[in-house]
C-alpha cells in the first residue's frame, strides 16, 4: 500500500527547537531553612540593591534576553505585579527596580525542547491572495518541553496545486497569550457538576442566585450573598472548590493581532491540563447558517487522569477552551464531524481505549450516546485502535484516518469508510495499513510510531501530516480516489 499510494514529503519536516522559548513567572513555592518564603528573601535581597546596582544588574540582563522575547519590559512588569500579587504592595520602588524583580521572577520555557509533533491541519480562514489551485493551511502540533508538559503550537503554509507545500518562515519569538474574563453557562456547570455527583443543595443554592450566565466574579459574589457561613463544614468546602475548579478549567485567551499564527502557542492554564494539552484534533466545523467555527478536541493531563476538552476558535486569535462532560467524555481521541447530521453533533471516540465508536449529542459540550463501529481484527491493529482525527466527506463516504497498534507496540495508519447518511455503518476498509514508520521514522524517543491528529482533502489529494518516534512531523499525499478504490467492502 505504501509503495503504491503514499508519496511522504520528504522535504517537509517539522523538528523540535529548543531556541522557541517563552518567558513564563517565576515564583518558587518552598521556604529557606530559616523558615522564610523563598519569595520574601529574594525580594528582600534586590531591594536591599543600590539603585547602582540595580540598573547594572538590569541592563546585563536585558542585554542577553532582550533579543529573544517582543515586549520585554511590558512582560517584566507583569511578572513584578505577579510578585505583588502574592507578597502585597511594594511601594517607593524605581521602574528600574520593578523591572529587575520582574526579571528575578521569570524564567525561559522551550516548549518544544523534548518533541513536536501529532500535527492536525484544516484549511486557513485566511484564503486570500493565492494563485489557482492553492490552498492555504493551519496546522496545529504537541510540543513538548520540560517535564514532558506538552502545549499546543501552530504552523501555516500553502499547498500548491502541483502539491508542494510551503510552510512560512518563523519569527524569533513566541507569544502564550492572555487569559481573560470568561462568561460561563449556568446550565452546563449544572450538567457537569451532576455528572461528577457534586450538585448538592449548596451548589443548587449558588447556582440558582446566578443567571444563565454569568462571570467568576458574579459566582464569588453569589457565594457570599448565601454567606460563608452557609460553606463552613468540609462537604460545604468542597462544593465551593468544585465550582471554583470549573471555572478555571473553563477560560478563554487571545493573543496579539500583531502576532503571527505560528507565534502563538496554547500553554496550560486550567487544572484539568496542568500537566499538559495534548493530540489536538482540529475541524474547520460548518454551521447551519454557514458560519465556520474551528473546533479542537485534545487531551487534558493533570498528572492523574485524562480527559477530553474542546478548544473554539474563529480567527485562531482568541480561544474558548472548555471542559466536556458526559458518559462518553473521557480518554484520548475525540475528534467531531466537521458539520451535524440529523440536527446532532457527532463524534468519534475511543473512550474504551480499544475500540472505534461514533458519538451523537445536540449540546457539543456533553456526550452521552455511543455506538461501536470497529473493533480490532486486522494482524496490525490487534492491541488497540484509534482514530486519526476529524473524517473527511467525500462522495463515496465519510473518509476515516486510524490508527492501529500491533506487535512490537508498533503504531501504523488504516483507513475506513462510513456511510454518508448514517456513519455508524462501515461500508469500506483497509486490507492493510496505508502508512508504517519507514526506516528513518521509526527511531526516536518513542520508537515504532507513526500518528495523525487531522488531514485534509486539497483537490485530488489527501494531504496527510503525521508524527513519528515522539520526535517530529511530516506530511504525505495520497490520491483520494486511489485510496477510495482500495478501500474493500465491509
Amino acid at each position: 500500500m505504501s509503495d503504491l499510494l503514499v508519496r511522504r514529503c520528504t522535504d517537509v519536516r517539522f523538528l523540535p527547537d529548543a531556541r522557541r522559548v517563552l518567558l513564563k513567572p517565576f515564583l518558587p513555592g518552598d521556604n529557606e531553612p530559616s523558615g522564610t518564603t523563598r519569595v520574601d528573601a529574594i525580594l528582600r535581597r534586590i531591594l536591599a540593591l543600590s539603585e547602582d546596582d540595580v540598573s547594572a544588574t538590569l541592563e546585563e540582563a536585558c542585554a542577553g534576553f532582550g533579543g529573544r522575547h517582543r515586549n520585554l519590559d511590558a512582560t517584566l512588569e507583569t511578572h513584578f505585579a505577579n510578585v505583588v500579587a502574592r507578597v502585597g504592595a511594594i511601594d517607593g520602588v524605581s521602574e528600574a527596580r520593578r523591572l529587575l524583580i520582574g526579571a528575578y521572577f521569570s524564567h525561559e520555557y522551550s516548549v518544544e525542547a523534548a518533541a513536536l509533533g501529532n500535527p492536525s491541519m484544516v484549511q486557513a480562514p485566511d484564503q486570500s491572495a493565492l494563485a489557482a489551485g492553492e490552498v492555504r493551511f493551519v496546522m496545529s502540533l504537541r510540543a513538548i518541553g520540560e517535564g514532558h508538559v506538552s502545549s499546543i503550537e501552530f504552523r501555516t503554509g500553502v499547498i500548491g496545486g502541483d502539491l508542494g507545500i510551503r510552510c512560512e518562515t518563523l519569527s524569533g519569538f513566541l507569544e502564550a497569550g492572555e487569559r481573560v474574563p470568561a462568561e460561563y453557562e449556568r446550565r452546563f456547570f449544572e450538567t457537569k457538576l451532576r455528572d461528577l455527583g457534586a450538585l448538592d443543595d449548596i451548589a443548587g443554592m449558588i447556582l440558582g442566585d446566578l443567571d444563565p450566565r454569568f462571570n467568576i466574579a458574579q459566582l464569588d459574589a453569589a457565594i457570599d450573598r448565601h454567606g460563608r457561613s452557609a460553606v463552613r463544614d468540609a462537604r460545604s468546602q468542597e462544593t465551593v472548590h468544585m465550582l471554583h475548579w470549573l471555572a478555571s478549567s473553563n477560560y478563554q485567551v487571545e493573543f496579539p493581532a500583531s502576532s503571527s499564527i505560528s507565534e502563538r502557542v496554547i500553554f496550560p492554564a486550567g487544572p484539568t491540563e496542568s500537566r499538559g494539552m495534548e493530540d489536538v484534533r482540529l475541524v474547520r466545523f460548518v454551521h447551519d447558517d454557514g458560519r465556520v467555527v474551528y473546533y479542537g478536541t485534545y487531551t487534558a493531563f493533570d498528572g492523574h487522569q485524562i480527559l477530553p476538552q474542546l478548544l473554539e476558535t474563529t480567527d485562531f486569535e482568541k480561544f474558548r477552551i472548555a471542559t466536556l462532560t458526559g458518559e462518553c467524555a473521557h480518554n484520548k481521541g475525540m475528534a467531531l464531524f466537521p458539520r451535524k447530521l440529523d440536527g446532532d453533533f457527532v463524534a468519534l471516540g475511543r473512550h474504551d481505549n480499544v475500540n472505534n465508536f461514533l458519538m451523537r449529542s445536540n449540546d457539543v459540550r456533553v456526550w452521552r450516546e455511543t455506538e461501536k463501529i470497529q473493533e480490532p481484527e486486522k494482524p496490525w491493529e490487534l492491541t488497540q485502535l484509534g482514530n486519526n482525527g476529524s473524517p473527511l466527506e467525500t462522495e463515496a463516504g465519510w473518509l476515516m484516518i486510524t490508527h492501529g497498534v500491533g506487535p512490537f507496540r508498533q503504531y501504523r495508519l488504516g483507513a475506513l469508510l462510513l456511510d454518508l447518511e448514517d456513519p455508524s455503518r462501515v461500508i469500506g476498509h483497509l486490507k492493510e495499513p496505508l502508512l508504517s514508520p519507514d526506516a528513518i521514522e521509526r527511531e526516536g524517543y518513542v520508537p515504532n510510531v507513526v500518528y495523525s491528529c487531522g488531514s485534509m482533502i486539497a483537490g485530488e489529494h489527501l494531504i496527510l501530516p503525521y508524527g513519528f518516534a515522539d520526535v517530529g512531523a511530516s506530511v504525505a499525499t495520497i490520491r483520494v480516489d486511489d485510496l477510495l478504490n482500495r478501500l474493500q467492502p465491509s
